[in-house]
């Protein structure tokens, strides 16, 4: 399957998320604010969703997996304000690094 095939299937509108001003695109998919809600709504049949290959570790039974060899891949972008001391940011930090570095 490729991601154009994934994105299209007429009985699965893929989530519409709200837009900058809370007002939600046009178009037949479920409204979603929130991750969690996404999950839920595939197994009601109600959307389909791309996500990395990396949320398939955690999926629950009832949902498939298939790979899209055409997918792009998928950067993660940790940000934070510089005037935070905060011991868990620090500590994801330096757990990102080293496993970016491996």
């Amino acid at each position: 399957m490729t991601v154009a095939e994934a994105t299209s299937l007429p009985d699965l509108p893929p989530p519409r998320w709200p837009q900058l001003d809370g007002t939600y695109p046009h178009g037949p998919g479920p409204e979603l604010r929130d991750l969690t809600q996404v999950p839920q709504l595939v197994r009601l049949g109600r959307t389909a969703i791309v996500l990395p290959q990396s949320v398939s570790a955690n999926l629950r039974a009832g949902l498939a997996v298939v790979p899209l060899p055409d997918a792009p891949p998928v950067t993660t972008v940790i940000a934070w304000p510089p005037q935070s001391r905060s011991p868990g940011v620090t500590g994801l930090v330096h757990t990102a690094t080293r496993l970016a570095a491996a």
